[in-house]
Order: C-alpha cells, then structure tokens, then sequence
C-alpha cells in the first residue's frame, strides 16, 4: 500500500475511533484533487468477455478514494464495432479529460471507441488485446503459444445463428483466475457474461487509438487467456508504457487491484 493510502486508512480508522457517524473513507477535497493541474481525469473502466463490470469494484474503490470519477461502463460483447460504438457514445457525454481502461477483449473495444475523441489522454491496457487494423481476438491470441481458453468454452447457439460463449464454471478458476480466492472466483465464474463467437473473431477496423494516444499496459505474467507473450507484442508495437506483474493471472485487475489502480493513476499523472 502507498503512503498516501497507509494515510487514509488510518484516518479513517481515527475517525472511527472518534465517534464520527457514518465515517466509511475519507475523500479528498476539490483543492486537493485538483493539485493545482486541474480537475482529475474520468477513469472509465471496460470489462472483457468472462466478465462483467463488477470485477471493476476493487479498483473502482481505490479510485474514488484517491478522488477521481469513474465509470465501470458495461460492454454488451456483441461486436467490436457495435461494442465500440455504444462505448464511444458513452464516452461524448462526459466532460473533461479520460483516461480510458479496458481489460482483455475490451482492449480491442477502448482501440476503436477512444479514435477521435480529444478528452481521452491514454489508453490503459489490463492484460488485454492491442489490436491492429485487421487483427481479431481469435486472431492475435493464435499469434503466440500459451492460451489454453479455446478447450474451456462452451457454446450456447442463438437463435439468429450466432453462438455465445462461456468457460467452463468448473474449469474457470484455473484458465481465468488462478490467483483469485476461490469462493470469489466461483462468484465470478458464475456471473460471467458471454462473448458472441462474432466479437471474438471480428476484425478491428480503421486506424487503432494507441496509434495517437499514449497507452499503458499491465502484463500478467502467468496469463492462460492472453498470453503475456502477446500482452508484451501489443505494447511494444505501441511504444507504450509496460508494468509487469509476475505470477498473475488473466484477472488480475482483480487479485491485485491495488497495483491496478496504482497503475492507472501513473497513466493519469503521465498524461495530465
């Protein structure tokens, strides 16, 4: 834990101590979230197939502590154009700076939704996909040896003809978040939200946002899903910003929340 959240937690504790009702954190002010450098950056969270913006709480709490707005926006994983669509109307309703997240297959949504926009001020990539223009999910995750989530789906046909996908509960701890605390990764496997076979293997089109955009990525290391191989590949290409995490697993925005959003608050003093 940083000094600054070692300092919180404390205060917290004391004005527990002191009585004061309905003390849950204590939030900076305006003037000192401001520093003097403006108001701080909407963080706006983008979950991946397998999951939902829930996963997004442990960080989500770090953030609002540290006093920046965030939005865990819900990704309907459907298409990336159509996903990147809504997420990009999302985005032109909030004012000011964005430092935009996504994790996993919402790499290849934030990619696309961010173009244009000149309030996101980077692009922060959680063991997630850096697409190229033409490159899919299925694609790129064929590109280096290690994913091993194609033998842990199971279809479920639609009636428009397109199939949804999910993993396995039983084998969900294992391929999607082996550092996770078992009941919790259970909840998880249980919660998750299914990707259409389409969105996994669309194509990404048009000129990618890390082109233009500074991009920060957190590798894990000890990635089932995303290769960290290929986590590394994406942010070389992107000349972006790499911070390892060893022994972590695909849902590492998770097990380590607190380094997750460490790392998003560095994207958002960097880009300031």
């Amino acid at each position: 834990m940083s000094p600054r959240k070692k300092f919180l937690a404390v205060g917290v504790a004391a004005a527990a101590v002191l009585g004061v009702a309905g003390v849950t954190a204590i939030a900076p002010s305006a003037a000192q979230a401001t520093h003097d450098r403006g108001p701080k950056p909407t963080v706006v969270l983008v979950h991946g197939a397998f999951a939902d913006s829930g996963g997004w709480n442990g960080v989500t709490r770090e953030l609002l502590r540290d006093g920046y707005p965030v939005v865990a926006a819900p990704n309907p994983l459907r298409g990336v154009a159509s996903d990147a669509a809504q997420l990009k109307a999302k985005l032109a309703q909030i004012d000011g700076p964005i430092v935009l997240v996504g994790h996993s297959y919402g790499g290849m949504v934030i990619s696309a939704a961010a173009t244009g926009n000149p309030n996101v001020k980077a692009l922060v990539y959680i063991a997630a996909f850096t697409p190229d223009t033409g490159e899919s999910a299925f694609t790129l995750a064929s590109k280096f040896e290690g994913s091993t989530l194609p033998q842990t789906l199971r279809p479920v046909p639609l009636p428009d003809g397109n199939v949804d996908l999910y993993v396995d509960q039983k084998m969900f701890r294992q391929q999607f978040a082996a550092d996770v605390p078992t009941k919790d990764a259970a909840l998880m496997a249980a919660t998750q939200r299914p990707a259409t076979a389409a969105a996994l293997n669309e194509a990404a089109a048009g000129e990618p946002a890390w082109r233009t955009i500074p991009s920060y990525h957190l590798i894990a290391e000890d990635d089932k899903t995303i290769p960290a191989k290929l986590q590394h590949f994406g942010a070389e290409r992107a000349h972006g910003v790499k911070q390892r995490e060893k022994g972590a697993s695909h849902a590492v925005f998770v097990s380590r929340a607190d380094d997750t959003a460490d790392f998003i608050e560095r994207a958002a003093r960097e880009t300031d």
